[in-house]
């Protein structure tokens, strides 16, 4: 595949921020994000929105960090370091997903602004628990996704944004129209969770036209973290300087590997290993 540029010694490489919530076992969020920005070259700076608490098996509960907080390391980062892409993650709440949306269209990140914003809609983690209040759904749809230069939902956060259960293609291309609609540049509907499939194919739709990104399906029960990671390589990408299709056909061979590399952890799911880029070098 075609690796995005390391920085030679002593140069400072891009910058990209993630403004999502920890994960205390390591294996997705923040944690995830800065892994897969550090092996693509991408200094990682980060505006923590949410602590949670959880390993392999399961999220036992979550900690908001106060919206005004989550805003201000957003506004500090940005007026020192700037950046060239941003991320969204668990944002957890209403009043932090507007804070955030305040913040991000005032320093000059999101669609149509300097500074591109990919938005992974977080609701529940890969078990099932949930990581945003219910109540912060509509904050999700009208306020988050309408920024966004690309928002990039797993199957689960499709059905309950658009209330589209996605079992085809046909059916993908319904719920990226009515992702779209909601006001974001870039759809991505992504196929890892269809598991009926032979293979996973995201679609990409940016209003007019579809792209199809297919790669083999990798057997593993070890894909925690799949879609920060692929969020966070996507981030990467753009602020190396691609364009959107050119960052999620990047981003699609990348978490390719990273399950392909993906390893046993705890006693559930393991994580994806964005740390395979070592042995290729």
């Amino acid at each position: 595949m075609d690796l995005l540029p390391l920085s030679p010694r002593g140069e400072t490489p891009v910058r990209a921020l993630t403004i999502a919530g920890t994960d205390s076992g390591g294996g997705a969020g923040i944690q995830a994000d800065s892994r897969t920005m550090a092996m693509c070259g991408v200094h990682a700076c980060v505006a923590v929105a949410a602590v949670t608490v959880q390993n392999s098996v399961g999220v036992r509960g979550f900690h908001e960090i106060p919206a005004e907080t989550v805003a201000d390391q957003v506004r500090c980062v940005v007026e020192d370091i700037g950046v060239s892409a941003a991320k969204t993650g668990m944002l957890a709440s209403t009043q932090i997903i507007e804070a955030v949306a305040q913040v991000c269209s005032e320093v000059g990140i999101g669609r149509d602004m300097e500074v591109p914003l990919v938005v992974d809609p977080v609701c529940a983690s890969m078990h099932g628990d949930p990581l945003l209040h219910s109540d912060a759904l509509d904050a999700i749809r009208g306020v988050l996704i309408p920024l966004a230069t690309v928002v990039t939902p797993n199957l689960d956060e499709v059905r309950l944004i658009t209330s589209i259960e996605v079992v085809d293609d046909a059916s993908a291309r319904r719920a990226a129209e009515a992702l779209h609609a909601l006001g974001p540049q870039w759809v991505i509907v992504k196929g890892g969770h269809l598991r009926s499939s032979e293979k996973s194919t995201d679609l990409l739709f940016d209003g007019d036209r579809f792209l199809e990104f297919s790669t083999p399906r990798i057997e593993t029960g070890n894909d925690h973290g799949g879609g920060d990671t692929l969020a966070a390589a996507i981030a990467s990408a753009l602020a190396h300087g691609r364009s959107v299709p050119e960052a999620v056909e990047f981003a699609k061979e990348w978490i390719t590997k990273c399950l392909e590399w993906s390893y046993d952890l705890g006693h559930g799911h393991g994580p994806v290993n964005p740390l395979w880029r070592l042995h290729e070098r």
